[in-house]
């Protein structure tokens, strides 16, 4: 008897995702951004200061990978690391003005690039999209 292959959730995801992000690497691109440099900022911009495990939480980016886009980052003068005296093994992040700056001089492309992804998929669809994959989200294994 044959076995019946599932549609494979992950690998859809996968695709979805690299068919969402095809809208917005061109603009990464210009402005000299990894996928995950522009995670970051978005977060912080959205959450302000942070630990760096956290970010790396929100992010979706290992630890290990974190520090090296951290480095970057701060090397290029859009966070700054702080660590509190009375704790020195925490390490907060945040936006610096720089790095605020980035964001906005971005943040209309960027809108510009939903737009268009909402005008092919629809608005009501992509709501559905957002709420669906905010409840994936929160089942547990």
């Amino acid at each position: 008897m044959p076995v019946v292959t599932r549609p494979s959730l992950t690998l859809t995801l996968l695709q979805a995702r690299e068919a969402a992000m095809s809208f917005f690497r061109p603009l990464l691109n210009q402005h000299g951004l990894t996928e995950q440099q522009w995670r970051v900022i978005r977060i912080l911009r959205q959450h302000g200061e942070m630990e760096s495990y956290r970010l790396a939480e929100l992010a979706c980016i290992l630890k290990p990978s974190m520090t090296g886009v951290l480095s970057r980052l701060e090397r290029d003068g859009v966070v700054a690391r702080r660590k509190p005296p009375h704790d020195q093994r925490r390490v907060y992040i945040d936006l610096t003005k720089h790095g605020h700056e980035c964001f906005l001089s971005m943040s209309g492309d960027m809108e510009d690039n939903y737009r268009r992804i909402q005008a092919q998929f629809g608005e009501e669809k992509l709501q559905q999209l957002l709420g669906l994959l905010n409840e994936l989200k929160q089942i547990k294994p």
